[in-house]
Formats: structure tokens, C-alpha cells, sequence
């Protein structure tokens, strides 16, 4: 009913919005944004989660999420936000330690940095020799991390091999703190960034509306290198 008061009346978005995001998302594009945001909503405030879990979000009361990758609910609303490309990563120091793999086969003999909740893509996507065909492979899990920010810190660390959004390791490729790992078989794996949020019956809430549309209009990624 105050959905549709508030959609009738044409009334300024009003009320608390509650935004889920991954982590690194969430820290490198969505706080940003945020005080942009609330400055031209001033009537709406704003919760602010950040998990790379994904989650439902009838039973987190979310209003929107940003998800990264595959959609596994087609029942939500989506908004493209952009795309980002995945890159195989390691510090220099675990090559040196570990050896630098030539062939996705390899992988087997290192170590991986994997998740604590379950993901929608198995393994990791490699060209075969003929370029005609992509195959997955991974090594040995030696560490799980629960967000990406938290893999990024034990790939620095020498832990292992991480496959992230190359949008939140850029600074760490320019300074050589971590190096491409099998860049030349890599199929690109680029990953899209969605806004999700639930459709209903009646009108969309102004405030989730307002949010949404502030987010395409201000969010241009398009990172496929």
C-alpha cells in the first residue's frame, strides 16, 4: 500500500532500503556511490551488507543485491550493472617457491584458494590446444576465504592460486604484487554484474526504483582485458 501511495502520489523515494553486495564490489564501487546517493535521496536511509554468500532475500528483508556471475533465481528482477573479466592469479613469491604452471594440466601439482560457500561454476575455464573447446581445471584447495577481498589477501600472501574479478586485483597486476597465472589459455570468463531485487504485484517501491536506476546510470564496468 505505501508502494503504491508512494508511486501514485509521484512522491521523492522515501524509507530504508537494504542493499546486500559481494565484498569486493561493495568496497571498491557501491560505498563509493552511497553518499552520492543519499545526497539527491535525502528522504531514504540506507543498510548496507556486504557477503559473497549468496542470499535469499525474502529471508534477509533485502531490497536489492548486486550479484556477480550466474543467476541461479529466475524469479528476481535484474539490471545489468557490467561485466568484468576473471584472471588466474598468484604472488611472485609462490612462483618462485611453487614453479609457474605452462598448462592448465598442471594445476594439479599447486595449490588453490577456494570458498567457504558453494559457488555455481565448478572449476576453472581453460582453452584447449585447438582453441576450440574450453576446459575446466583446479588445483588442490589449500585455503577457503568467504569473500574475495579475504582470497586476494592469502593469494598475497603466497598461499595459493585465486581465480578473482580483475577489477579488484588491477592495482596488484600494475604493481607486480600478484602476476597472471596461464593468461594466454584463459578464456576470458567474463562475469556479469547484476542488481537483483523482487518484482511483485503492485508497483515497485520509488526508493528501490531510485536506487537502481542510480546504479546503471553511475556503475559503467566493462572490464574485459
Amino acid at each position: 500500500e505505501e508502494a503504491e501511495r508512494e508511486a501514485s502520489a509521484g512522491a521523492a523515494p522515501r524509507g530504508h532500503l537494504r542493499v546486500n553486495s559481494n565484498v569486493p564490489f561493495g568496497m571498491r564501487h557501491l560505498i563509493p556511490l552511497v553518499p552520492e546517493f543519499l545526497a539527491a535521496h535525502p528522504g531514504v536511509t540506507i543498510d548496507l551488507v556486504l557477503s559473497d554468500a549468496v542470499v535469499d532475500l525474502m529471508e534477509e528483508r533485502a531490497d536489492v543485491a548486486i550479484r556477480t556471475g550466474p543467476l541461479r533465481d529466475s524469479s528476481l528482477m535484474i539490471r545489468k550493472l557490467g561485466s568484468t573479466r576473471m584472471v588466474v592469479v598468484a604472488s611472485p613469491a609462490y612462483l618462485e617457491r611453487h614453479g609457474t604452471p605452462r598448462h592448465p594440466d598442471e594445476l594439479a601439482r599447486h595449490r588453490g584458494i577456494g570458498w567457504t560457500f558453494p559457488r555455481a561454476i565448478g572449476g576453472w575455464p581453460f582453452r584447449t590446444a585447438s582453441d576450440e573447446e574450453i576446459e575446466e581445471h583446479m588445483p588442490p584447495i589449500a585455503a577457503r576465504a568467504s569473500d574475495g577481498d579475504a582470497a586476494r589477501l592469502l593469494a598475497l600472501g603466497g598461499v595459493g592460486l585465486a581465480r578473482l574479478a580483475r577489477f579488484q586485483v588491477e592495482t596488484d597486476l600494475a604493481a607486480g604484487a600478484l602476476v597472471p597465472v596461464l593468461d594466454h589459455m584463459n578464456p576470458g570468463g567474463s562475469e556479469d554484474i547484476h542488481a537483483v531485487y523482487l518484482g511483485g504485484p503492485g508497483p515497485l517501491p520509488a526508493r528501490v526504483r531510485a536506487f537502481v536506476d542510480f546504479m546503471a546510470g553511475r556503475c559503467h564496468m566493462t572490464d574485459t582485458r
